[in-house]
């Protein structure tokens, strides 16, 4: 730039007179006109995810797919559950329990504030915590893990006791997830389209069909985000991801729909592996109700039809780990029960006759999911060589919820339950697998509400009996695996949570 004042100043006054209308003359420019100054470089990240969120209302639905986007990015809760399971403060700077273990009492971080600028405060935290219990239209779940509170109280605008019916050793953990997520008061009326919550980004743009588009909350109360945007690009097709990954189009797969394409990432100077756990039991679903599958012979049957681990590796390359009921590797009651009902098609076509079900015809409605849809056609050819006729239908992941999840129109279905510690999803006899087992549900409240030293024991009995009585067919834990660029750090190893958190995630 050649500014002719500067110029001429400087013949006039000398040269130090000119260096300093110079220097002006760069942050001023000709003109009046401000400079154009180097800006910082904007941190965006786009993540690759395989299932789009129908609502951005986390309570109005069951769907892994809206925490994965929402929880502790756009949404808070009292308490977070960390990468290895351990409960973290977050909106709440402390908690206290009484010595009963039924009253809880949390002290709020003062600081904390909804992206509309109003404080968090404890009457925000009892509104959220009581329409769970009272308005119409909460997904089942959360209505669930909120049925063991009897009240919430305010006691000043920081403090907030809730108020057990019973012990839960649970509830905690609960609330670290959906059912826990506190809610601005004056955005409730329009949670299907417009989240609002306290988190560090907000949301941008909702593009259906396509991505979901978060931004950084310039009012974060907390530590701000290391990224300026990130956008989550939808993929049906996991080829097509793995080809966008490849090509450089997104930053990061989060959770490989292909595991027999990992070794496309083998280069670590372009792409990080990441290898872990997750809590998505990947779960062949038994309507209990179906007269059919009300025998426990014919239950035992199917799974001891079904080759787990060649089924593991047909369909998912190998990875993931073998279960034998609802507990993956990261719950503290986990212990490996494949031995039970394990792999005999020969005491499967025995119970079948002693059942005397050799001419069973069943339908398996999946979600068109990756791993459903490769292990359908692997139990389908299983349950065959034993006698089982099976038919395969493919469902939009919109009316698999509608008709299986919600409408329990199905003799056996396929999907990952990835909600952490979820047993308590066999003790409701309305839940889709319409389960209805009393001892079981004795056990699971007995542990739910057992001394802290005895939990353990007492949910791995529990766990046993679900795999006993066949309640469902565990197929296998669904691991993690992500692939990032090379430029990508702080995606931890397991996901513990329904979140994809990004508070961690850095990019250079």
């Amino acid at each position: 730039m050649v500014c002719s004042t500067s110029a001429s100043v400087a013949r006039r006054r000398g040269w130090r007179w000119a260096a300093l209308l110079f220097t002006v003359s760069l942050l001023v420019g000709c003109a009046g006109q401000a400079p154009t100054l180097p800006t910082q470089q904007a941190h965006t990240l786009v993540v690759g995810a395989a299932l789009e969120p129908p609502t951005m209302n986390p309570s109005a639905s069951p769907a892994a797919s809206i925490p994965q986007v929402l929880l502790y990015n756009v949404y808070e809760t009292l308490v977070k559950m960390d990468a290895e399971g351990n409960l973290k403060p977050l909106l709440a700077q402390t908690w206290d329990i009484s010595t009963d273990r039924t009253v809880y009492t949390f002290k709020l971080n003062p600081a904390a504030k909804f992206a509309s600028g109003k404080p968090v405060t404890a009457q925000a935290v009892a509104t959220s915590f009581n329409r769970i219990k009272t308005e119409a239209g909460i997904a089942a779940p959360l209505v669930e893990q909120m049925a063991v509170v009897k009240a919430t109280d305010v006691v000043d605008d920081h403090t907030v006791k809730v108020t057990l019916t019973h012990p839960s050793n649970l509830w905690l953990y609960d609330i670290s997830s959906t059912a826990g997520i506190i809610y601005d008061p004056d955005g409730l009326a329009t949670l299907d389209t417009t989240p609002a919550g306290s988190g560090p980004f907000v949301l941008r743009a909702w593009n259906k069909g396509q991505s979901v588009v978060l931004a950084a909350n310039g009012g974060y109360w907390g530590t701000a985000p290391r990224l300026d945007t990130v956008t989550f690009r939808y993929f049906a097709d996991p080829n097509a991801m793995n080809t966008a990954m490849l090509a450089g189009d997104i930053d990061v797969i989060s959770n490989l729909q292909a595991p027999d394409a990992i070794d496309q990432f083998a280069d670590t100077s372009r792409f990080t592996v990441i290898q872990g756990t997750t809590t998505g039991e990947v779960v062949l679903a038994l309507n209990n109700a179906r007269d059919s599958l009300k025998d426990v012979k014919v239950r035992k049957a199917i799974s001891m039809a079904i080759d787990k681990q060649a089924l593991l590796d047909t369909v998912w390359n190998g990875k993931g780990t073998l279960i034998g009921s609802m507990a993956v590797p990261t719950d503290p009651w986990y212990e490996d029960l494949t031995s039970i009902n394990a792999y005999d098609p020969a005491g499967a076509k025995k119970l079948l006759a002693e059942a005397k079900a050799t001419d069973l015809s069943l339908k398996l409605r999946v979600p068109t999911i990756a791993y459903a849809t490769k292990s359908a056609q692997f139990v389908e050819s299983a349950l065959r060589q034993v006698g089982i006729k099976v038919t395969v239908e493919e469902l939009d992941f919109a009316t698999w919820l509608k008709d299986v999840h919600n409408g329990g129109n199905y003799d056996m279905s396929i999907v990952a339950h990835v909600e952490a510690r979820d047993l308590r999803r066999f003790t409701d006899p309305d839940y889709y697998f319409h389960y209805d087992n009393a001892e079981y549900n004795k056990e699971f409240e007995q542990a739910d509400e057992a001394a802290s030293a005895d939990l353990v024991p007492l949910m791995r009995k529990a766990v046993r009996t679900l795999a006993e009585d066949a309640a469902a067919v565990w197929l296998f834990d669904l691991p993690n695996l992500v692939i990032t660029k090379s430029t990508i750090s702080g995606v931890p190893q397991n996901a513990a949570t329904l979140s994809f958190d990004l508070t961690t995630i850095a990019t250079r």
